[in-house]
């Protein structure tokens, strides 16, 4: 079970950097993986956590708004270190 998060320090300014409802979120996901354990918080829909591929093969993901995502490793003492936050182009959406 994986209840530990460390943050590196380019992913912390990034965050720092961010709109507040996106550090809210992102402080809600923490809280979560430390109180449930991250395979469970896996499962929240929400934060669409998800494998990614090619160049980022190992790495996995979590939305945080339509526009900022969360990438992070699983290190082999079963830690979770986020490698960057990282702000992604706005997408345009028709109500």
């Amino acid at each position: 079970m994986i209840t530990h998060v460390e943050m590196k320090k380019s992913a912390q300014k990034e965050i720092e950097k961010a709109p507040v409802q996106v550090r809210r979120k992102f402080a809600l996901w923490i809280s979560s993986v430390r109180m449930i354990c991250l395979e469970k918080t896996r499962k929240f829909p929400s934060y669409h956590d998800e494998p990614l591929h090619g160049q980022r093969k190992g790495q996995r993901s979590i939305r945080l708004n339509d526009q900022w995502r969360a990438f992070y490793i699983i290190k082999n003492d079963e830690t979770v270190e986020f490698v960057e936050i990282q702000e992604i182009t706005a997408h345009e959406y028709k109500p």
